[in-house]
């Protein structure tokens, strides 16, 4: 049976139509400003941490959970959950349907990928909103318990610890990615901003750097550790987003390098209120 290309070509047109329709897009924006929400509290718990005022090293579950805990919490985090679950499937799109027009060569598969796991990340994290929600338990188990999980599963793999490098390496070519994306400001093309004054895009632009700068340092602390914890066959080594903002304050100088990532990440959340509102969405 022959395939018929033009009907092919035809359905991934009407996939794609769907993908950006009014309905998807609302839920795209609403997903990136909660998004946006949940990094600026992350950000927030860890600068109170920094300078000795309380606060936390959390992650997006714990951000969750600290939203729970303010007046009208539940009532917040339903809107928050659609959010999620809206953000997920929009990032899902752009990794399956190609929505951005990344292609197929190799660096357009690989962001395409980077998407679709995104997705599949914050449609998990939106389930565990909805827990809370519902009242059915919390958010799921932190970053950190996580990835040391997956870590000690690999470990026990045959060349499990030549596993674990290899997952390492990657999170720190993402790390190296999300520098690159810092200095370049690359994200710009993914924004509508030609009708904003030149201040205003400068601001938004500053904010994309700092944020992505930061999450570079996150994702550089994460891929060191599991590397470390494949040497070592530890999996308790192992790091997320959590444990890689707890073990900055541990380090020379600590809770100012726990303040500057902290302040990146709160910058990263102000970003993606700008995309919530400028973010192209399709091609």
């Amino acid at each position: 049976m022959r395939t018929n290309a033009p009907e092919i070509h035809r359905a991934e047109r009407t996939a794609q139509h769907a993908a950006t329709s009014p309905a998807v897009v609302a839920l795209a924006r609403l997903g990136y400003a909660v998004k946006g929400i949940l990094y600026i509290i992350i950000g927030i718990l860890a600068v109170l941490l920094a300078v000795g005022q309380g606060g936390s090293a959390t992650d997006q579950r714990g951000a969750i959970g600290a939203i729970a805990a303010l007046p009208f919490g539940k009532f917040i985090l339903i809107v928050m959950t659609i959010g999620l679950f809206g953000f997920g499937l929009w990032s899902i799109f752009q990794g399956v349907l190609d929505v951005d027009g990344h292609g197929t060569k190799a660096k357009g598969i690989l962001a395409r990928v980077g998407y679709a796991a995104v997705g599949v990340a914050y449609i998990i994290l939106g389930y565990g909103a909805l827990r809370v929600v519902s009242g059915a338990g919390n958010a799921g188990k932190s970053t950190t318990s996580s990835t040391q999980d997956w870590t000690a599963l690999l470990l026990k793999q045959p060349f499990g610890q030549a596993l674990v490098v290899i997952v390492g390496l990657v999170v720190l070519a993402i790390a190296l990615y999300l520098y690159i994306r810092a200095y370049k400001a690359q994200f710009q093309s993914s924004l509508n901003l030609g009708q904003l004054r030149g201040s205003s895009r400068k601001v938004i632009v500053s904010l994309g750097r700092l944020g992505y700068a930061a999450l570079g340092v996150v994702f550089t602390i994460i891929g060191i550790f599991l590397i470390v914890a494949a040497l070592q066959h530890n999996a308790n080594k192992a790091v997320g987003l959590d444990g890689a903002l707890q073990n900055l304050i541990h380090q020379p100088f600590g809770p100012v390098l726990l303040f500057i990532v902290a302040l990146g990440l709160i910058a990263y959340g102000l970003y993606s209120f700008a995309e919530a509102r400028y973010r192209r969405i399709g091609r």
